[in-house]
């Protein structure tokens, strides 16, 4: 073992005559490990707001979007098959979707009436987990000679409509007759409730039968755009570049990052100030390493100077504070550590902490713990650790034996 890690071991030990600094090193063991633990709680449960919210959205919106500027798609069946080319695909479902009005036992409410053909559409989109009562298969049948609907769980209870009862749709776009434009109108039965647990979502959303949604929108065999469902939903904006090109104007492709960025740009912000943020707890706990170091310096201004006097070099003093500065760091930085995971797993284990559920559509508190983000807070913590040492080890290093045994 190097002299110089042997005595930073030894000065860092509790004695009568330097109690006071080891309490201190303690206070700043404490300050680090309280940093670390902090930081790994904070962007893990930040990390799990995003990945729930990420699932919420990818349930109801694919991972890519195929649209035309010049309105409804006629030939998406050999775009289909320009999609079955393409490496990453793995599904694709056409869709037909308008604004319209839905009426209730309660009232009435304007919708964004969605149709989709049940086989594909669940390939591509995780509708078969949001149906809450019913199933989507259901849409495929007739019940009392009426075509079939699922809608969201808050328009349900907003217009009054719950599985077993019958909505009527007005479409504003009407149909022309001799009289004029007149909307068209036409009642469906009500076979599901859907909740996807975002707000917006399951307060003005339907679901019907894609040829349904086209013969009340007038669209013959015409869809309003085709979802696609890649491997990997990161590389979602690389993948829609390849369509992009493969299919050109007047189609343009969009991935749920570039429809979503606003709030993901928000979220990833918010991270990077909460990560500024707490680091400052991490400087504050460096910051009492700096004070505890100088008073080791003071206390052990004889110990330094018979040092040097037996041959030992500046750059080994020098090593020696810098070295029990890092042992304090890295102590403060493994306790925070195994406190920050462990804390993390309990909440993700036993989940004691409640939300209401009306307010965040989240009823526990998520966490989701990253590799990356725990390197990165460990290293800094070190690293900051280690530039606190590097004032008090220089002054101890420049120190006269001298000056410092002239009056011993």
């Amino acid at each position: 073992m190097p002299f110089e890690f042997f005595l930073a071991l030894k000065y860092l030990r509790s004695k009568r005559e330097n109690s006071f600094v080891s309490f201190i090193a303690l206070i700043s063991i404490a300050g680090v490990m309280a940093g670390v633990m902090a930081l790994i709680i904070v962007l893990s449960v930040m990390n799990g707001f995003r990945e729930d919210l990420l699932k919420k959205i990818l349930g109801v919106n694919s991972h890519i979007t195929i649209l035309s500027y010049k309105g409804p798609i006629s030939k998406y069946k050999q775009i289909g098959e320009k999609l079955k080319k393409v490496k990453d695909v793995i599904a694709y479902t056409p869709f037909v979707y308008s604004q319209v009005m839905i009426k209730g036992f309660n009232g009435s409410s304007g919708v964004l009436l969605t149709g989709i053909d049940p086989y594909t559409a669940s390939k591509v989109i995780d509708i078969k987990r949001m149906v809450r009562s019913g199933s989507v298969d259901l849409l495929k049948k007739k019940i009392s000679g009426l075509p079939t609907i699922i809608i969201g769980s808050e328009l349900s209870k907003r217009i009054g409509a719950f599985p077993g009862d019958i909505v009527t749709l007005i479409s504003p776009e009407g149909r022309l007759t001799p009289v004029g434009r007149m909307p068209n109108v036409k009642k469906f039965f009500v076979i599901g409730i859907f909740e996807s647990g975002m707000y917006d979502y399951d307060s003005s959303m339907a679901y019907v039968l894609l040829r349904e949604a086209q013969e009340f929108l007038g669209l013959g065999d015409k869809v309003t755009g085709i979802e696609v469902k890649i491997k990997d939903p990161d590389i979602s904006d690389r993948v829609a570049k390849k369509i992009q090109a493969i299919l050109r104007y007047p189609f343009v492709v969009k991935d749920w990052k570039q429809m979503n960025k606003s709030l993901f740009s928000a979220l990833k912000l918010e991270k990077m100030t909460m990560f500024v943020i707490l680091t400052l707890i991490v400087l504050v706990g460096s910051l009492n390493i700096v004070s505890t170091l100088v008073l080791m310096v003071m206390e052990k201004k004889k110990d330094i100077a018979i040092l040097k006097t037996m041959g030992a070099s500046s750059k080994s003093i020098m090593k020696i504070f810098m070295i029990q500065g890092l042992i304090i760091g890295f102590v403060g930085m493994l306790f925070g550590l195994g406190t920050g995971l462990g804390i993390c797993f309990l909440l993700k284990k036993y989940q004691f902490i409640s939300l209401p559920a009306d307010v965040y559509y989240i009823s526990k508190l998520p966490v989701q713990v990253q590799v990356t983000d725990v390197i990165t807070i460990c290293v800094c913590a070190v690293v900051i650790a280690f530039l606190a040492t590097i004032y008090p080890a220089k002054y101890a290093s420049k120190l006269s034996p001298v000056e410092i045994l002239r009056y011993e």
